[in-house]
């Protein structure tokens, strides 16, 4: 699965006028020019055309029940009843974006705010543009509510397997099923670890050599024997007919200490196919990489913060589960053993630069709170065994270690390539009361 090509914000175009007003005669142009320029920037639009009386909204409205969109966008081309928006959220109570159109005389802009003024009081969730159509600030604003749209949906369509345990004494990284599903969206589906293990034992040795050779030779080095390797690629392949026997968008396992190693390329491969595997029976971290992977459509590496370095910089890593896609350089992917117990098959590299945005998501009583930072990683030696990520915040190291102190925030950080710190403002508000935001 390419998870770039799985987000795609499905949104409802439409533009809003009252037949009396100056500027209504460019509500058909004004729908067609909004739709085109959504889907120029990565959008499928259903298009609705001019909506200028209550009967076209209720029409509408019909169709977009039909067509499961994420979002409605109305491009307001003069003053509108506010009802014409409110009859077709009857039938499809998507967020609404409005792109308000500049004219002195139209009252485009007048008739936004009172709709958004009604909007508000019911508690819909609403974002609002006031530009010309046309590329540029205004519309990455525009994306960035959209996406988090679909995020929304995504996530509360998602399944999101578990097996075996949590790591005893991680006691933040436990999973609340209920403020789950109520507050961010997956189902946890629970599986049976024992299982994975006899499947991965029944696998034909054949299918694994075959994927243990690919594996090595996409690696420069490899410091492990043919036997072990093969079996990490018997528990891939066994933990790959779990995802889709379950339709699983993401899962854990509780690897540590006992499965150290040996389910670590799995979670490198899985992660090249859009399917996060989280360390450590860390079912809120995988979420977390969920959400970073649909919204960069990379892999996402999955973190322990580690050592503040003199220079200002932090050096975050976990064992080596990371996909050979987040190797600065090919040439340092080394298949080893890994750490502390000397088994099993990791791949070993130091992480890419580039901007980074990295979040924890841990329970909270009464839902649930998401911690996001952003900062530009750096090129870093091989300071650890692992994926060593190096990361430059804009803030003194001290004042951020003080914040994730005062904040409660947990030890798991799940960093994305990319700046998505705008799409998941936008989530946090569509998820409602019961997901927190924190932020420095």
């Amino acid at each position: 699965m390419n998870p770039a090509r799985s987000f795609i914000p499905r949104v409802g175009v439409a533009a809003l006028s009252s037949p009396l007003e100056i500027g209504a005669d460019r509500a058909p142009a004004a729908a067609a020019d909004l739709a085109a320029l959504l889907v120029s920037a990565g959008c499928e639009v259903v298009e609705l055309g001019p909506i200028g009386d209550p009967d076209h909204a209720v029409a509408a409205g019909r169709k977009l029940a039909e067509s499961h969109v994420d979002a409605v966008a109305f491009a307001a081309v003069s003053w509108y009843e506010d009802y014409l928006a409110l009859d077709l959220l009857e039938y499809c109570s998507a967020p609404v974006l409005l792109w308000s159109l500049p004219g002195m005389e139209t009252g485009a802009l007048c008739g936004s705010q009172q709709l958004t003024s009604y909007l508000k009081q019911l508690g819909h969730p609403v974002a609002c543009v006031f530009a010309p159509l046309a590329a540029g600030g205004e519309l990455d604003r525009a994306m960035a509510f959209l996406r988090a749209t679909a995020l929304k949906l995504q996530l509360r369509r998602a399944r999101v397997g578990i097996a075996g345990h949590r790591v005893a004494g991680m006691t933040e990284v436990a999973v609340s099923e209920f403020a789950l599903k109520n507050s961010v969206g997956p189902r946890v589906v629970p599986l049976d670890l024992p299982h994975l293990l006899d499947r991965a034992g029944q696998i034909d040795d054949a299918p694994a050599r075959a994927a243990w050779a690919d594996v090595t030779g996409r690696a420069a080095a490899c410091k492990v024997d043919d036997a072990t390797g093969i079996d990490s690629m018997k528990v891939y392949l066994a933990v790959r007919e779990l995802v889709e026997q379950h339709g699983l968008a993401a899962l854990t396992i509780g690897c540590y200490p006992h499965l150290m190693g040996r389910v670590c390329l799995a979670s490198s491969l899985l992660a090249g196919e859009g399917i996060p595997l989280g360390c450590e029976g860390d079912v809120n971290g995988a979420v977390g990489q969920l959400m970073l992977t649909r919204l960069t459509g990379e892999p996402t590496h999955n973190t322990d913060w580690l050592e503040p370095l003199d220079d200002g910089t932090v050096v975050f890593t976990h064992c080596g589960s990371g996909s050979f896609q987040l190797a600065e350089r090919a040439e340092d992917i080394t298949l080893d053993s890994v750490r502390l117990m000397g088994q099993g098959v990791c791949a070993l590299f130091p992480a890419r630069p580039g901007p980074v945005t990295l979040i924890n998501l841990i329970p909270r009583e009464g839902g649930y709170q998401l911690a996001l930072l952003e900062g530009q990683a750096l090129s870093t030696e091989m300071v650890f065994p692992g994926n060593p990520l190096r990361v430059q915040f804009r803030q003194p190291t001290v004042q951020v270690i003080d914040w994730i102190h005062d904040e409660g925030i947990g030890h798991h950080w799940m960093a994305g390539y990319g700046c998505v710190g705008d799409e998941l403002r936008w989530w946090a508000s569509l998820a409602g009361d019961a997901l927190r935001l924190v932020e420095l």
